[in-house]
């Protein structure tokens, strides 16, 4: 596998890695259509956990059957695919090598009151199924938030040392952080700032609205006449808050919206020098041909075509 100067580039900023680590970034980096140019497009599927199976996968029932979403990623050329140990086992053998995988090793469900997530799998369950990385998700601001970053830091230590990547969502909610405050623009650098720290090597945060929560935060935010007016802006802030860029950073995809709205949300991504999108829902609940073409469309967009 060739890597490209811009890949070595991005390697280069995590100098305390392994070889094995490297290669396995450099794996997703170089997948898929967009591979080489520092752009990632990763389809993340841990919804049927998170929220029920109806909910996730009955707009589209085909996306009932763990084949289709490894078949989805790897017809529309993308970088890497997310899931939970269930989902990674039932395909793991019909599409080894054909495209990387994350293991989500944490899981919450929707029948939890508890702001928190199990552990749902291993390090050791990630190297027997060939995965390139490991997923986790953490909650900065519920009460569990400080138990999730220990529990992250020992995985993340056992997952560097076989020379996996680590991928860290860190989501913020709990009962000091408001709905708006979830996505707000201060929350999420934070946030975004926390998953560096905690040494992730690729930070998935949802992008963020010019809302600004914290009244201290803001002050500074006013001060120092931070431009958070437009999404490219706001990306930019948090791809500087995660080393100045030094850190892969993708954003979610959120809820299914429309085309217009998610594309556009694309162009400040690409923009704001994020490196890219996570998209689940918006993708697998749309019927295979409409998501294809979708893919195709934000692809295209990243690749400066649209």
């Amino acid at each position: 596998m060739k890597t490209t100067q811009k890949v070595r580039k991005i390697l280069s900023h995590y100098e305390s890695d392994n070889p094995g680590t490297k290669g396995n970034l450099a794996r997703i980096l170089m997948n898929g259509r967009l591979g080489g140019s520092g752009k990632l497009v990763i389809l993340p599927v841990d919804q049927g956990f998170e929220h029920g199976p109806a909910r996730s996968f009955a707009p589209n029932p085909a996306a009932y059957d763990p084949h289709y979403h490894f078949e989805l990623a790897v017809e529309a050329g993308l970088s890497a695919y997310a899931a939970p140990l269930g989902m990674i086992e039932a395909g793991a053998d019909s599409f080894a090598g054909q495209i990387p995988t994350i293991l989500k090793v944490n899981s919450s469900n929707s029948l939890a009151r508890p702001k928190d997530q199990a552990i749902t799998a291993s390090v050791n369950d990630a190297l027997r199924l060939g995965c390139s990385a490991i997923g986790f998700t953490i909650y900065p601001g519920s009460d569990y938030a400080f138990e999730m970053m220990e529990e992250i830091r020992e995985m993340s230590e056992e997952a560097k040392a076989a020379g996996l990547a680590v991928v860290v969502w860190s989501y913020p909610r709990g009962d000091g952080i408001s709905k708006d405050g979830e996505t707000a623009m201060d929350i999420c650098a934070y946030a975004a700032h926390m998953a560096a720290l905690l040494g992730a090597h690729i930070i998935k945060v949802k992008p963020p609205t010019a809302f600004l929560e914290q009244a201290e935060a803001k002050k500074v935010y006013e001060k120092e006449k931070i431009d958070i007016a437009t999404m490219a802006a706001r990306i930019r802030h948090v791809t500087q808050a995660c080393f100045n860029g030094k850190r892969i950073v993708v954003f979610s995809g959120g809820a299914a919206k429309g085309l217009d709205g998610l594309y556009d949300e694309v162009r400040g991504i690409r923009d704001g020098g994020g490196n890219g999108s996570i998209i689940g829902r918006n993708t697998f609940q749309r019927p295979r041909e409409e998501a294809l073409k979708m893919l195709d469309t934000i692809i295209r967009i990243y690749q400066g075509k649209e």
